[in-house]
């Protein structure tokens, strides 16, 4: 499977109409039959005016043939499009291999984080994965992961993960009782170093993301 990341910055004040606009005429126009939506969210905490939306793919090349049969669907380029290119500012994406492909959490109703950490060059990011997918069973006895994946491209070099929480309270509990754990120090000594940016998004899922 490839995963695809699609990071809307939007104009000021249009968040909401951008998730209207994907959660009723993307949507009805799209539904799984040109990839699978795997979740959609709006930034709450980090940068703002934006929306984030995850879709799979078998693999390159049916994202490639599938993206071009959206791109010729006159519903698409006459009915959705014309109403979100008024509100973005930007479009970046990101293709991902997934080390952990995403479960969804046990209960509804969470905020999520997207973690991107950007390693040091030169198989960097490979030896981080494998000391954090190590430790991984000490750290989710605190929260459990719903995703890690290996960027491919738009971003070299890097590690994104996903997690998510019943509450933001329940979210810094969660993370001060890991930083007591030995397994986790042990990480700490090893996996920062190979490390050169690590950024954080708190994340609300839109009405119709199938993660929530």
């Amino acid at each position: 499977m490839i995963y695809e990341l699609r990071t809307y910055t939007l104009r000021p004040g249009t968040q909401g109409a951008m998730i209207n606009a994907a959660s009723t005429v993307s949507r009805d126009i799209r539904g799984d039959n040109y990839g699978k939506l795997e979740g959609y969210w709006s930034t709450e905490i980090g940068p703002l005016n934006q929306v984030l939306h995850m879709w799979s793919y078998k693999d390159y090349d049916e994202r490639t043939k599938l993206r071009g049969e959206l791109a010729k669907n006159p519903r698409w380029s006459s009915e959705y499009t014309p109403l979100i290119h008024p509100l973005l500012v930007r479009q970046d994406i990101r293709l991902l291999n997934a080390v952990r492909p995403p479960v969804a959490p046990a209960t509804t109703g969470n905020v999520y984080e997207f973690r991107n950490y950007r390693a040091k060059t030169g198989g960097a990011v490979r030896k981080w994965l494998d000391a954090f997918t190590a430790v991984l069973p000490a750290r989710e006895k605190y929260s459990k992961i719903v995703g890690l994946w290996h960027t491919e491209a738009g971003q070299p070099n890097e590690a994104c993960h996903l997690w998510a929480y019943p509450s933001l309270n329940a979210r810094a509990e969660a993370r001060a009782a890991v930083m007591q754990d030995p397994a986790w120090q042990e990480f700490l000594k090893v996996g920062p170093p190979l490390l050169e940016e690590m950024h954080s998004t708190i994340l609300l899922p839109a009405p119709h993301s199938p993660l929530k």
